[in-house]
């Protein structure tokens, strides 16, 4: 396995082999979102295919009470494994501690992330690597359906960070 940050040809494979609800591509608003500067997006590969993605949010968590109650923490969002059959391979773990060299590699000392309260297998992955809670959150986003209709989501979460060596 191999994990590099995201490249614009990235994109069109990520849809493909992990796509995304809408009509706009997730994975172009995120690789727009590193070209702003705001995120490092990373894609973790495995025989060619992209099978895990990440992005590491420079800008931190988009809840305000998150950003008040840990300011200046940079947030890991948006991790994902695809297909199910190869989670619990290390490929989330992986993705992690990449994004955690990044921001240490910018001498950050503490990173987040968020998990749902629905998710309890992503929680005791986080628990493992040493994230601790920090706040509940609710995780708000939207984004434009196949038909065009705006979908509005919110997600109870908890916020966790973790102090980096």
């Amino acid at each position: 396995m191999e994990i590099t940050a995201c490249t614009a040809a990235d994109v069109a494979l990520l849809d493909r082999y992990m796509g995304s609800p809408g009509r706009t591509s997730f994975h172009a608003r995120r690789f727009a979102r590193q070209e702003a500067g705001e995120c490092t997006c990373l894609v973790a590969w495995l025989d060619g295919r992209p099978v895990g993605h990440t992005e590491m949010r420079w800008i931190g968590c988009a809840d305000a009470d998150v950003r008040a109650a840990r300011p200046g923490c940079p947030e890991i969002g948006g991790l994902a494994v695809w297909p199910e059959e190869l989670r619990s391979r290390g490929i989330g773990t992986a993705l992690v501690r990449a994004a955690e060299g990044l921001a240490r590699e910018r001498g950050l000392n503490v990173v987040g992330i968020g998990v749902a309260k629905d998710n309890p297998r992503a929680a005791a992955l986080y628990a493992r690597l040493g994230y601790r809670s920090l706040t509940d959150y609710l995780d708000r986003y939207s984004y434009e359906d196949a038909d065009g209709t705006i979908r509005e989501c919110v997600d109870p979460c908890t916020f966790l960070v973790r102090d980096l060596p």
